[in-house]
């Protein structure tokens, strides 16, 4: 059986937790999570980046940081997970879902200038298979109409936009380490504070609207309740489980992007042909290799693609239904203009076996397999 996704481990996963273990230290900000802190805010460049318990959580704290409040309007992609929308909705947000770009299935931005109102109050861009948005043209649109910009970059930890790196390209971008990302700590996010004046309430917010990461550092003698807040910390078990992988990102990028690269090659002929559609990634971008994913040229033809690809021991799947099509999308938010793109591609969207271990010969036998189903059926 080929798998969908196995979650990312090397030897040092169980070797840290291991530690964390004998130290007896394993609730939140313990070494581990600081040294998880600091991993990341080499790789960003950012000021702080604070580990959350998932990728959920950073989304709502990054909504505090905003001050959303009830009756702003938040303009997002319907084409998304159902948290993006989740966080806003919680400080009694609007949403405005947008249409998304035909060929990146990100976020348009002149959909985006479209759906604003005298309500507006930020946008949130999701960086869709960690290919990054139009954040140029997006910031440009919010600097002018003085809106925040909240980055969902849940897919593109390591990517690059114009040689900057995903998540630092907004006010505050938001990280997942679920199991099915490219880093893992099961369930985890982080939260990256590109404006060093949201660190020290970011730090309140997440302990549960206490000062304690100022008790800590000596810096009062008491803690007590200053904010809004949660319990926003993971355990240090977590933590330093994805310690290891951080410190073999460039190992773990590099297998995944060989695998991309050779689904992308050898698909080339069947884009040709007009079968599929390949992913698409413009000038400027450099992505992770978070997915792989084929457009299909219908919605039964991909349903017939899952099934020829399930009876022969591989996964795959298709992945969001629109969220403006959902009772919930429908009650808490609405589509703004006409949806030319968002269900059309998420109907004939299939993602294939995309994860560190994929080996070149398994790689091979979904490529065979999906060239099979389309031999068979261009027979018929």
């Amino acid at each position: 059986m080929i798998p969908f996704n196995i979650p990312p481990y090397v030897p040092k996963c169980s070797e840290y937790v291991s530690q964390a273990m004998a130290n007896r230290k394993i609730c939140g900000d313990g070494p581990f999570t600081k040294r998880c802190s600091e991993a990341l805010e080499r790789m960003t460049g950012a000021p702080r980046a604070l580990l959350t318990t998932s990728g959920t959580s950073a989304l709502e704290m990054a909504a505090l940081l905003m001050d959303i409040q009830p009756g702003d309007e938040v303009v997002m992609p319907s084409f998304t997970f159902v948290s993006t929308a989740n966080a806003f909705v919680l400080r009694g947000a609007d949403i405005v879902f947008a249409d998304i770009c035909e060929d990146t299935l990100n976020l348009d931005p002149r959909c985006v200038q479209a759906a604003l109102t005298p309500r507006t109050r930020a946008v949130v861009p999701v960086h869709y298979a960690g290919v990054c948005c139009d954040m140029d043209a997006i910031n440009a649109i919010a600097a002018e109409h003085r809106l925040k910009v909240v980055e969902d970059a849940a897919q593109a930890v390591g990517s690059l936009y114009h040689g900057r790196p995903a998540g630092t390209l907004s006010d505050v971008g938001c990280f997942s380490f679920h199991e099915t990302k490219n880093y893992s700590m099961g369930e985890g996010g982080a939260v990256v504070l590109n404006d060093a004046a949201l660190v020290e309430r970011a730090e309140i917010i997440r302990e549960k609207g206490t000062d304690r990461s100022r008790f800590y550092r000596g810096q009062v003698d008491k803690y007590t309740w200053q904010d809004v807040g949660s319990s926003f910390l993971p355990s240090e078990l977590n933590a330093a489980y994805l310690l290891a992988q951080l410190e073999e990102m460039a190992d773990i990028a590099a297998a995944r992007m060989r695998r991309w690269e050779q689904y992308h090659e050898a698909f080339a002929a069947l884009e040709a042909r007009g079968a599929v559609r390949r992913m698409y990634v413009p000038e400027g971008c450099i992505h992770n290799a978070h997915m792989y994913y084929l457009i299909l040229r219908s919605q039964e033809e991909r349903a017939g693609l899952i099934a020829f690809l399930r009876a022969r021991d591989i996964s795959a799947v298709f992945h969001y239904v629109p969220l403006h099509s959902a009772a919930a999308g429908r009650r808490f938010g609405r589509f703004h203009g006409e949806d030319r793109n968002t269900t059309r591609l998420s109907e004939r969207l299939l993602r294939l076996p995309m994860y560190y271990d994929l080996g070149q010969e398994a790689c091979e036998r979904v490529i065979e397999a999906v060239y099979d189903y389309f031999e068979r059926r261009n027979a018929k």
